[in-house]
């Protein structure tokens, strides 16, 4: 994992990108978070380890002792031994201080899977809960995946790299849908969303930049706005319009977080008309100016280590 550097700018984010060490295969890293701290110290130093960063591949983070706090789309999340955090492509990531935490992050690009287990894992589904945390039983079989895997991409003898990197496919094929079909998010079990819900959550994440009217969606899916607003609480817990809003809200705060646009470049990018119609609808739902929010964002990074957040998730609760 490299970090390039953007200078004159020391508030800009990182960008990430996937670059694997020298004679292992591209797609594929898999690195123990001694190793990630070890980097840190010597690329990156703390802060900037700890600042807001939206990579461009997956990463999967387990612990096998101690704990980390971890940021994603600004909630936090508590990891302890045995839980597991997916974070997907253009999510931004915080990471909390690793002194405490041993375990292994494994980082991969998506098209190093075949499409066909992309799809059955949607690894690119970005509804699917960051937080995972097995049953005891899918917990042994997760480790024993993560092993064979780990164990597969340190040793590259009497085979060619076509056959190791093979492997390694077939290796994290396993891993990524166990932890896809075999274990389930924090808290109680949700209910089935319901068709309707599901061709509305498609529809605002493919046009949400475009329109922020629920007429239109209703109009388009061909459903009332009030069998719109039902299926959004029973899917999402909240009504058909908060649910378009809460979508809108969180792609602005990933462009305010992760670099220096403008408000008014981040609010054309949204489909507003102005700055101004931009502001007012952030500070109404998140209570801050777009500006505040990144000074804030960014500045809980230099100034806490990220060591708190507005909303949290701890496995169990």
């Amino acid at each position: 994992m490299t970090v390039r550097k953007r200078q004159h700018r020391p508030r800009e984010i990182a960008d990430i990108g996937f670059a694997p060490a020298v004679g292992t295969p591209a797609g594929i890293e898999i690195i123990s978070l001694a190793d990630l701290r070890e980097r840190a110290a010597v690329h990156m130093g703390e802060e900037r380890l700890q600042a807001p960063q939206r990579p461009a591949f997956h990463h999967l983070i387990t612990l096998s002792s101690g704990s980390l706090w971890h940021t994603v789309d600004f909630t936090g999340y508590a990891l302890e031994s045995g839980s597991w955090l997916w974070i997907r492509p253009g999510q931004v990531q915080q990471w909390g201080d690793l002194d405490d935490a041993e375990g292994t992050l494994v980082l991969f690009e998506g098209d190093f899977l075949d499409p066909t287990t992309a799809a059955a894992a949607r690894i690119d589904d970005p509804h699917a809960p960051a937080l995972q945390v097995p049953s005891p039983e899918d917990r042994h079989a997760l480790e024993m995946a993560l092993d064979h895997l780990t164990l597969e991409f340190q040793a590259l003898r009497g085979i060619t790299l076509e056959t190791h990197v093979a492997v390694l496919r077939h290796l994290l094929t396993v891993l990524v849908l166990r932890l896809a079909q075999r274990t389930a998010p924090v808290g109680s079990p949700a209910p089935d969303p319901g068709e309707t819900f599901l061709h509305f959550r498609d529809a605002v994440e493919r046009d949400f930049t475009r329109t922020r009217r629920l007429e239109d969606y209703a109009r388009t899916l061909g459903y009332s706005p009030r069998t719109l607003s039902r299926a959004a609480l029973v899917g999402a817990g909240v009504g058909a319009k908060e649910f378009i809003d809460q979508r809108v809200v969180l792609e602005a705060k990933r462009l305010l977080a992760h670099g220096n646009q403008s408000a008014a470049r981040v609010a054309a990018q949204l489909g507003f008309t102005s700055a101004s119609n931009f502001s007012k609808y952030f500070h109404q739902r998140t209570g801050q100016s777009p500006i505040a929010f990144r000074v804030a964002v960014r500045g809980r990074s230099s100034e806490d280590g990220g060591s708190e957040a507005p909303a949290a998730r701890r496995p169990g609760r």
